[in-house]
């Protein structure tokens, strides 16, 4: 499968036409000849029409002048590179088979939050009556040795601090990191290593915590929404007053001392600022280079959405309408990190990193994140869960810390979901990029884990085109340096 498109940010040279082969993963800038040949060439291919000389002969019947272009496009089909059939069915019907180990786990460890954010997903879970809003140590340890136990073979395990706000629980995180430096020092659990990381608003960071985080934590995700005037707006405080003030300067000093590297700024837009790119732009022109500003795109029952329209839709998250303003967005910012690039400015934005030379492991391509397999979220209490946005719904409590997995149904369906699952997906060029998206967003829209959130495959289709696009830019700046 081939798929072809047309760069749409403006004065970008030398990108005007890009074809992705979707088999190989090799990536081509074509002219408009070729980018008119190609899809000829493709349903010659899909006929069973296969012989370089037969096609050629096809082809040129029509028009002579084509000659050229169609030997170049002949000499990639030959080495592979151009019509590559997807052979990864059979493997993943292997991996299906493969003792799996848990990771990575995501710990709770505060169902309380010094923020009300307008657009939190976790609303009904921090403001639930549950027993506990803080994870106890004595829980996160267990947690740490569950991962341990449930690890197999594996060496390095990931540990997320999340929440709510998890520097609520702050003194507990620093004797749970210390408890799981203790366990890589036993001998008995040979080689474990913990990458701690940690999601954070920011009200609560102190001077005191920065050589702590920097030493121990080895990632870390600053929430803010860009502009001062859209995070106050949609991340307040609860007295309704704005957050952005009491946090920037402490990013700020924060990703300096950290020589601006494992750390990203992590924001929501909602149709409420669809000119997303000019919070991007904010934040780099601040100094930050690592960035993630990403759509709203569900409304579900655990959402608070306030004030309610229409039959029940919020009015912060993205609509079928608000499509083809995101895509002109997403154009504005790939024309903005190219140019930022070329004068030695770059900034990576979360959603158009990509790695055309490595990148994900083919397993990684074919399934995605492990949630429910090898990614468990885990509540102040000790439930488990396939992710955080599970939390709190009933028909995925997946067991305890305490038990291990007793419900082995969600873990074996979680464990079966991959891009060949999902009839959506099958003929999507943006498959192996997004790896058949995020299972959480799929249920709450379709009820269905196999299935996807249209809206949210629109947004990704075109921001895997504009990481090709930035990614072509680099290359090119590269040859004319």
């Amino acid at each position: 499968m081939v798929h072809l498109y047309e760069n749409n940010s403006q004065e970008i040279a030398n990108i005007n036409y890009i074809a992705v082969d979707l088999g190989s993963g090799a990536i081509h800038l074509v002219d408009e000849v070729a980018y008119k040949l190609i899809p000829l060439v493709e349903k010659l291919i899909n006929e069973g029409v296969v012989n370089k000389e037969e096609i050629r002969t096809a082809i040129l019947a029509g028009d002579v002048a084509l000659e050229k272009a169609l030997d170049e496009i002949l000499e990639l089909y030959e080495k592979k590179m151009l019509f590559t059939p997807d052979i990864y069915e059979d493997y993943v019907n292997e991996l299906k088979n493969r003792e799996t180990v848990v990771k990575a786990l995501c710990l709770h460890v505060a169902h309380a939050c010094n923020l009300a954010c307008r657009y939190c997903f976790a609303d009904a879970v921090v403001k639930g009556n549950h027993p506990s809003a803080l994870m106890s140590l004595e829980t996160g340890k267990r947690a740490l040795d569950f991962l341990v136990a449930n690890s197999g073979n594996r060496v390095n395990l990931e540990v997320d601090f999340f929440g709510g706000e998890p520097l609520l629980n702050w003194e507990m995180i620093k004797e749970l990191v210390a408890y799981g430096r203790s366990i890589e020092r036993n001998t008995n659990y040979r080689e474990k290593k913990f990458r701690f990381t940690l999601t954070t608003n920011g009200i609560l960071l102190t001077e005191d915590m920065f050589d702590f985080i920097n030493e121990e934590i080895s990632n870390v995700v600053l929430s803010i929404d860009g502009r001062r005037e859209i995070n106050d707006r949609m991340r307040p405080l609860h007295d309704g007053s704005g957050s952005y003030d009491l946090i920037i300067d402490k990013f700020m000093k924060l990703a300096r001392r950290r020589k601006h590297k494992n750390y990203y700024l992590r924001g929501t837009f909602t149709r409420e600022n669809l000119d997303f790119a000019e919070d991007v732009k904010h934040l780099a022109d601040l100094g930050f280079t690592q960035i993630s500003i990403e759509p709203m795109v569900r409304c579900e029952p655990m959402v608070r959405c306030e004030p309610m329209v229409g039959a029940g839709l919020d009015t912060l998250s993205i609509r079928p309408e608000d499509i083809p303003a995101i895509c002109e967005e997403y154009d504005r910012l790939t024309h903005e990190m190219i140019n930022r690039n070329e004068k030695g400015q770059a900034i990576n934005f979360f959603h158009f990193m990509i790695d055309l030379s490595g990148g994900p492991c083919v397993a990684k391509r074919l399934t995605g994140c492990g949630a429910g397999s090898e990614y468990l979220a885990v509540t102040p209490l000790g439930d488990l869960y396939p992710c955080h946005q599970f939390v709190d719904k009933p028909e995925f409590l997946m067991g305890n810390i305490k038990t291990g997995i007793t419900n082995k149904t969600v873990y074996d369906n979680f464990k079966a979901i991959n891009v060949y699952t999902k009839p959506k997906c099958r003929d999507c060029f943006a498959k192996f990029y997004c790896s058949g998206g995020c299972a959480a967003n799929a249920y709450n829209v379709t009820g269905d884990l196999n299935d996807c959130d249209d809206l949210a495959c629109d947004l990704q289709r075109k921001r895997t085109e504009c990481a090709i696009t930035v990614k072509c830019g680099e290359v090119q700046n590269l040859r004319t340096a």
